[in-house]
């Protein structure tokens, strides 16, 4: 007891000499620099630094290193007092107190955000001294001291306060010594955690000279599976920043041997990477390699390895995605957009006979894509076209990258379709050189059916749509859809014809690829821009002519013509393999849910929109059940996802197939929960304006359904409502926003709640300016006194106030003549100038100054409404009330003040 009275005592006087007496350990408060100030030691400042950096107190020396800062400001002005500060650090740095070393290393980011910023004088002083600190720490014996090291140099990184030859002088030697196969456990694991934070805040070279090889080591640690772990959870990033090259020849084999690892947190990690790392390989090894590798990890034994690559599953496919094929592309704010592309023609295949039909005249159309713009509406204002989407009956198929697998899955499927019992012998015959590869793309694939019941005998019907489609057309304008609607009738008779036959799996698969060909010759009607230059001046493509040429002899076995032949091979895929396809499509199966994730058709819905540019426009059919299923899911959150994306999807698919397969869908989302209800009204102007003008005008009728919802509380709904609708003006004729936008707008104008009431007022604004600027004067002014009524002569002070702030409103946005505002507006606003509630007189004092006497109209010499306004600003300049006075003399110059608060 005794020697602790000792300590305790010793320790107060150290304190009285610093000036913290009686602060205890919770001095935040204060200056911290106090020591500095001249005392009873008669020493200089530095004096006293080294005095107390160096006391005996521990408390003392911590106190010296939380403000650092501050006394490297004391002593910034002077060079060699600054250059004694930063020795001194760097002694303190070798405390052999955890807590102090940790507090100087919680200082070194603002030190150092210090010196970059006020003090260039000092460039090599960071480097110098506190670098090495930093380094030192990261092998620290202490977990605080290390941790906090870590965490300070990667905010150094993060600004970009450290060098790039510090980091591979300094920094990298430090972690590769850490992370040696001798190295400490403990140490090893943090310096693989530290590098891989550290790999994305460098340049390509640094990485793949420095840290590329080490890091390779480390995925093969079979020691310690946390290293692995750490390894794999941060592969996306190295092969991001290595490109592809050294990601295909030193990465790949090592992500490999991950996916396969014992431990299922690893392989859960690399799942959860995956897209990053396909982003990083060429088609070719994405296809080859990363699909059957990706598929291993989809049904894998451990549920969380299944459940995270099934999550995983919709960014992996969006990485075979090529804008040269989908058409579209995102802009760096994220906005889709559509790019000009090779088109792929139905109408001149349609013209091939079965005899021409050959490798020389199999072509596509080079058509740049020109953006067609809908006729003015009533009001003379072009109405937005969906500018950017583009007809579902012209498509690319540039996809088909890989031709070899293609013709192997395509020998896979029509082996058992569109075809009788005589057709198997010359399919397989045309494809026997191929036989090899296909057991090795699918070692479960077995073309013994012998025991199969007969196909029904559809020849006839084949012959009638060749014969229909090779027949001459006329030159009458309707000679194409004249042929479109022969194509789909005999289309049509198969599908009757094997509908009795549904229970045979080839029959179904039959079924299907007849279907999407029958959509697929509905939607070619004659609104198509595709050129008609003749089929011999078109060149032709390499993957479609490769492939029309190895499936020729298929069809032709089948008595297929040739325009059935082109419809068939738009309706298959080949920008991803088909087993992915089919997972993803799995994910709607309620055992899915059961087995894997109870989220997983969140997941689905969630990744859809991304699928769906991935495979393009042409191949929508093989989306669209899981897409209708997904829309009638039992779980909300399900159906708010879609309908969050739905305006994206309809830029994807393009006019014709938003409007028959996702306009069913948004309507039965309008009818929704107000948690689903939402998704759509937040973007329900991008969805409208995707439409045409016909089906577009049919939802001014459902609008005002949005004002309606299930808990009135709700009023953000109805904030997002207004919102929404002061975009949608621009897509209605006056006529329309008259007639319906405008009770909406009125009626939102009354809202309780003053957020929905303020928003609302500024629709009222558009409303008006929409009128004008469409010369519905007549309208317009039926709308102002409509305002006036309600507003200006308003019981209660609110609407008044709404009055003033809807005429300045109108003023500066100039949404009528100036001449027409002064005799339909100004008098009724002039009069509110005496309202016997201040904070309309503030409005009106506000609107006046800033506003109405800032137009030419009102300072030309000869106004009739100058000196009445004058008469009134200067009363209000008068007035009792100090917050109008003050409204009434602001000099507009100076800028609008915000009257928030007085609202």
């Amino acid at each position: 007891l005794a020697g602790l009275s000792l300590y305790f005592e010793d320790g107060h006087d150290d304190m009285d000499d610093f000036g913290f007496d009686d602060y205890g350990s919770e001095c935040d408060g204060i200056r911290i620099t106090a020591f500095l100030d001249a005392g009873q030691d008669n020493l200089t400042p530095l004096g006293r630094l080294e005095k107390y950096a160096f006391s005996e107190n521990v408390f003392n020396r911590q106190i010296v290193a939380r403000g650092l800062l501050d006394v490297l400001r004391e002593f910034s002005d002077n060079e060699n007092d600054f250059i004694s500060v930063m020795e001194t650090v760097a002694r303190m740095s070798e405390d052999g107190e955890p807590t102090v070393r940790a507090e100087l290393m919680e200082q070194v980011p603002n030190i150092a955000m210090f010196l970059h910023e006020s003090r260039p004088n000092f460039p090599a002083a960071f480097s110098r001294y506190l670098v090495p600190i930093v380094v030192r720490y990261l092998t620290d014996p202490n977990n605080q001291v290390r941790k906090t090291s870590q965490a300070a140099l990667l905010v150094l990184l993060e600004q970009g306060l450290i060098s790039k030859a510090d980091m591979e002088t300094k920094v990298c030697p430090v972690l590769l010594d850490l992370t040696e196969p001798s190295s400490d456990d403990d140490y090893k694991i943090e310096a693989v955690a530290i590098m891989c934070k550290v790999v994305t805040m460098l340049n390509k070279d640094t990485v793949e000279h420095l840290l590329l090889p080490r890091f390779c080591d480390l995925c093969s640690d079979a020691r310690l599976f946390q290293v692995r772990k750490v390894c794999a959870a941060n592969f996306g990033e190295f092969c991001s920043i290595v490109g592809q090259e050294a990601t295909e020849k030193l990465l790949m084999p090592k992500f490999f041997d991950l996916c396969s690892d014992s431990l299922w947190g690893i392989r859960k990690a690399c799942a959860e990477c995956f897209m990053m790392v396909s982003n990083s390989t060429s088609p070719e090894v994405r296809r080859t390699k990363l699909s059957p590798l990706f598929i291993s990890l989809i049904s894998d034994q451990s549920r969380w390895v299944r459940q995270a690559a099934f999550q995983s599953l919709g960014r992996f496919i969006s990485t075979f995605a090529n804008p040269s094929s989908t058409g579209l592309y995102f802009r760096e704010d994220g906005a889709l957009l559509e790019v000009l592309i090779y088109i792929f023609c139905f109408s001149h295949f349609s013209n091939c006979s079965l005899n021409s039909l050959n490798c020389s005249d199999t072509s596509v159309c080079h058509t740049d894509r020109t953006i067609a713009h809908t006729p003015p509406n009533q009001d003379g204002r072009a109405t937005p076209s969906p500018e950017h989407v583009s007809t579902a009956d012209s498509e690319d198929i540039h996809g088909f990258d890989d031709n070899h697998t293609l013709s192997v899955e395509v020998h896979d499927v029509f082996t058992h379709t569109i075809s009788n019992g005589s057709s198997g012998s010359a399919t397989t015959t045309n494809n026997a050189k191929n036989t090899e590869e296909t057991e090795h793309t699918d070692e479960n694939f077995n073309s013994f059916h012998y025991w199969r019941s007969p196909l029904p005998d559809i020849s006839g019907e084949l012959e009638m749509l060749s014969s229909q489609t090779s027949a001459p057309e006329d030159n009458c304008p309707d000679s194409k859809s004249s042929h479109s609607k022969a194509t789909s009738d005999q289309i049509q008779m198969v599908l009757d014809r094997l509908q009795p036959h549904m229970d045979d799996p080839d029959v179904q698969a039959q079924v299907q690829v007849l279907s999407a060909a029958l959509k697929a010759a509905q939607l070619d009607s004659p609104a198509d821009n595709s050129p008609t230059e003749p089929l011999s001046e078109l060149q032709p493509e390499n993957d479609t002519e490769i492939l029309t040429c190895s499936l020729t002899p298929v069809f032709i076995s089948m008595g297929i013509d040739s325009s059935l032949i082109i419809t068939l091979l738009l309706c298959l895929q080949n920008v991803i393999p088909q087993q992915l396809l089919d997972q993803y499509l799995s994910m709607t199966d309620p055992a899915r849910a059961q087995t894997v994730d109870t989220e997983i058709a969140k997941h689905c819905a969630f990744s859809l929109p991304g699928v769906a540019l991935t495979l393009g426009r042409q191949n929508w059919h093989c989306l669209k059940d899981t897409y209708e299923t997904l829309a009638t899911d039992v779980q909300w959150k399900v159906r708010r996802t879609l309908a969050f994306s739905i305006h994206e999807l309809a830029v994807i698919l393009g006019d014709q197939l938003t409007a028959a397969d996702l306009v069913p869908i948004f309507n039965g989302f309008l009818k929704d929960l107000d948690e689903v209800r939402i998704g759509v009204l937040k973007h329900l102007y991008d969805f409208l304006k995707l439409l045409h003008a016909d089906k577009r005008r049919e939802y001014l009728y459902q609008l005002q359904e949005f004002m309606v919802t299930d808990n009135s509380r709700n009023w953000r709904f109805r904030y997002e409502l207004a919102e929404q609708l002061i975009l949608i003006i621009e897509l209605y004729s006056h006529y329309d926003v008259y007639d319906y936008l405008r009770q909406i707008a009125l009626t939102l104008c009354s809202d309780k709640v003053s957020e929905v009431r303020w928003i609302s007022y500024k629709l009222v604004v558009e409303i008006l300016q929409k009128l004008y600027a469409c010369g519905a004067d007549e309208l317009g002014l039926n709308f102002i006194n409509e305002l006036t009524v309600r507003f200006c002569h308003c019981p209660k002070w609110v609407g008044r106030q709404a009055f003033a702030f809807i005429c300045q409103a109108v003023v500066e946005e100039d949404c009528m003549p100036m001449e027409q505002f002064s005799q339909h507006l100004l008098p009724s606003l002039l009069s509110l100038s005496s309202d016997p509630v201040a904070n309309v007189r503030v409005l009106v004092a506000k609107a006046l100054r800033q506003s109405v006497m800032e137009k030419v109209y009102f300072k030309e010499p000869g106004c009739a409404y100058s000196d009445e306004l004058e008469e009134t600003v200067m009363a209000l300049q008068s007035d009792k009330d100090r917050d109008v006075r003050f409204f009434a003399t602001l000099d507009p110059n100076k800028g609008l003040m915000d009257t928030a608060p007085l609202i």
